[in-house]
């Protein structure tokens, strides 16, 4: 940890944009990747997951480090980094160097880490917050992956993560919304979503086309409706894989007999998928283990 709230402000190193040139680090489409530049906005964030004082932060994709070196002035005690692409280490090490013991390194596709597995190893045993600007391209399978831990609480304390616009909608969206859907009940079945700020594509580079979103998730003690989580996952899966058709059409692949499985779920079968709520899905989901 620092010593003092001023050198818990200072950042040590060169500006980013220095950084990114020195190591001929240009963004690759290939891993999704738009590098955050602004320090301000960094910090931002990294405020958004706090308060960050005594801390272990789990990081996805930090590229050259923008995030990471706002998460470590605003105090966090440790942050362990996960980043597949190699060319990125070596900035990353130069921030560890800075911030001596304070940065963990991890060279690994983040979608293949058992976290739990992972923070054991680095002594860790308090629950992690997790802060990342997501690759765009595995943000919601990481989301999913966190969202369906076996064990609950999970490992995460909270989560505050960058996402396109459009996919941080669907996370908070209510029924009848046009983003509602398997996302929105994985996530507020037993986490409490919602959009803090909205970022402008100017702030990446290169700029992605689109707008994001700052969400932060944090998890509840338990879930909103009993309902099995594996049960859960098929039964959204088959609705909302023709959500514009009625039940007893569209859970067809769960049950020859949709009638029996809707009417033991006390639901109307000529409802349609987007206009359910949690409670509806985990009474049919309970419908389906029966």
């Amino acid at each position: 940890m620092p010593d003092t709230a001023e050198e818990a402000h200072h950042d040590p190193l060169p500006p980013l944009r220095d950084v990114i040139a020195a190591h001929g680090l240009a963004a690759k489409k290939s891993l999704g990747q738009n590098f955050l530049l602004d320090l301000n906005l960094t910090r931002r964030i990294a405020r958004a997951a706090g308060p960050l004082e005594g801390t272990t932060i789990y990081e996805v994709g930090p590229g050259p480090g923008g995030l990471t070196r706002a998460l470590l002035m605003e105090g966090a005690a440790r942050v362990i980094a996960v980043e597949r692409d190699a060319r990125c280490i070596a900035a990353l090490q130069e921030i560890a160097q800075a911030y001596p013991g304070r940065l963990d390194i991890v060279e690994h596709d983040a979608l293949g880490i058992d976290e739990a597995a992972l923070l054991r190893t680095r002594n860790v045993s308090a629950p992690v917050r997790i802060a990342a600007n997501l690759p765009y391209n595995i943000g919601s399978a990481l989301l999913v992956k966190w969202l369906t831990e076996k064990t609950w609480p999970p490992f995460w304390q909270s989560l505050t993560l960058m996402f396109q616009r459009e996919v941080a909608a669907r996370l908070v969206a209510q029924p009848g919304n046009k983003d509602y859907g398997r996302l929105s009940i994985l996530t507020q079945w037993r986490a409490a979503a919602r959009i803090l700020f909205d970022v402008s594509p100017r702030a990446f580079t290169p700029s992605p086309k689109v707008t994001s979103a700052v969400v932060r998730i944090d998890p509840l003690p338990q879930p909103v409706a009993e309902a099995r989580l594996e049960d859960l996952e098929a039964v959204t899966k088959a609705a909302f894989g023709h959500r514009r058709k009625m039940l007893r059409q569209s859970l067809k692949s769960l049950s020859p007999d949709t009638g029996a499985l809707i009417a033991r779920a006390g639901l109307n079968p000529e409802e349609r998928a987007e206009r359910l709520t949690i409670a509806d899905f985990a009474a049919l989901a309970r419908a389906h283990r029966s």
